[in-house]
């Protein structure tokens, strides 16, 4: 059972450097979702989060502050009970005085994995950012605590520079794309969701153009990176994850561009992955399924 006892040391809120780098030994895994994961007949990504987390025995915190329906929060309970665990307890942030209580927080403490749904992801960063929930979700899941997935806009807001609004289409434009802050679970990374179905490339490109030292992640529906302590990729689902790498821009044209004009990029690296497949942050490359050995 969840414990709603309250201990004085047992809340400790810290900030600290939520990077992805190798010296992160024991950080805990971070798995954005592309959204319209499949979670009836056979939800293989949520599987995988589940075992992740511990199996059965794990503690799963359901966060639906991004979806205004009131039934998210238990329909993704029952989905999790479904595949097996024992413990899984949504909290519903409604307002900012929510992520406050401590008896949620303590709960959020114990928990071994924490699931953000979908819906907008401004909810999300309104009503969390800069929260006591916030900063525990990024000091335990640095420390290795508490692993982190999140669905649509529960994958977006993962992101430190998170894109809020944008344009469809392939070509990168100068007001495209809004950013916005997000939780910065993971630095570095700028996650895009419903990626190909939503035809979004131009405007992760263009949020890359303002922030060249990121990386960009273009996640299809149904498809899931899983993005480990040392800094390693995996792509898990049906679909593809893109990777957008800017390093090697020779050339951007967004310093000049007028609103509403093309944008040009020159050297930009893309790779496409699909089930299986590999990306290394630490070394900018990209492996397929068949030849994973190659990076040992």
């Amino acid at each position: 059972m969840w414990s709603t006892m309250l201990q004085s040391s047992s809340v400790r809120l810290k900030r600290g450097s939520n990077s992805l780098s190798s010296d992160s030994k024991k950080r805990g895994y971070i798995v954005p979702i592309g959204g319209a994961e499949e979670r009836m007949r056979d939800p293989a990504i949520l599987k995988r989060f589940v075992e992740l987390c511990g199996g059965e025995s794990s503690r799963i915190v359901i966060i639906p502050t991004a979806s205004k329906l009131r039934s998210t929060g238990s329909d993704y309970e029952k989905v999790f009970k479904d595949l097996g665990v024992r413990e899984v307890r949504s909290l519903a942030y409604q307002d900012r005085a929510d992520c406050e209580r401590q008896s949620w927080l303590h709960v959020l403490e114990q928990a071994d994995g924490a699931f953000f749904t979908g819906g907008n992801q401004l909810r999300l960063s309104t009503t969390l950012g800069g929260t006591s929930v916030a900063n525990m979700l990024r000091d335990r899941n640095r420390s290795g605590d508490l692993h982190i997935a999140g669905t649509s806009a529960g994958a977006a807001i993962m992101s430190q520079h998170m894109i809020a609004f944008g344009e469809e289409g392939a070509t990168p434009h100068a007001d495209m794309v809004t950013l916005v802050p997000g939780l910065g679970i993971v630095e570095n990374l700028i996650v895009d969701q419903h990626f190909r179905q939503r035809d979004r490339l131009g405007r992760l490109l263009s949020a890359l153009a303002y922030n060249p030292s990121s990386i960009g992640i273009g996640l299809d529906e149904d498809t899931a990176a899983i993005i480990s302590h040392d800094g390693s990729i995996e792509a898990a689902g049906s679909g593809a994850i893109t990777i957008v790498d800017p390093a090697e821009v020779e050339y951007s044209s967004m310093d000049s561009a007028h609103k509403s004009d093309p944008v040009s990029i020159i050297g930009v690296r893309l790779h496409i992955l699909i089930e299986g497949g590999h990306y290394d942050l630490n070394t900018r490359r990209a492996f397929p399924r068949a030849n994973s050995s190659a990076r040992r």
